[in-house]
């Protein structure tokens, strides 16, 4: 297909009435089977992400190890409130040692991190199981916690503080 094509296309497009979609069509569209999505070696691979921390997450069947950053779970993450975060979307879909997960995380602090590989490997297990989506999307693990902090302004000591005023 040429560029000639494509711009006939875009104009008959753009010339055409819009349509409105009838119920059918959009209910048809919105009710689609979402397929799994599994790699070559039978991983499934998602991106999560948590103030300034972003981590790489491929999960796949196997006896519930963890590796972050070619260290254990429990090593990595020494505090017992982060390996409880990074546990909840295995404990929330029933999945507890099911699944092997292996990541890379950088950025930010030790509580960003954990919240980040939690993010990555919700978005993974609906890739393996795309049946699990509503349970995990109920839990607030696939939406993305978008506060960061803050970044500093000139003329000020932080972000919203001010230097102390004198008058004299």
């Amino acid at each position: 297909m040429g560029l000639e094509d494509l711009k006939s296309a875009v104009k008959s497009a753009k010339a055409a009435p819009k349509e409105a979609e009838t119920s059918a069509d959009a209910s048809a569209t919105a009710a689609a089977p979402r397929v799994a999505k599994i790699d070559a070696q039978g991983r499934s691979y998602a991106t999560g992400k948590r103030k300034n921390a972003i981590a790489r997450v491929w999960i796949k069947p196997g006896s519930g190890k963890i590796l972050v950053n070619g260290r254990t779970g429990p090593e990595y993450f020494a505090r017992p409130v982060l390996q409880m975060i990074v546990g909840q979307p295995f404990k929330a879909a029933n999945r507890i040692s099911q699944y092997d997960v292996w990541c890379t995380v950088a950025g930010g602090g030790l509580s960003g991190q954990a919240g980040a590989v939690r993010h990555g490997i919700s978005q993974a297990l609906t890739f393996f199981e795309p049946d699990l989506r509503g349970v995990l999307k109920q839990g607030g693990f696939l939406t993305r916690d978008s506060r960061i902090v803050e970044r500093k302004k000139y003329g000020q000591a932080k972000a919203r503080r001010r230097f102390q005023f004198s008058k004299r």
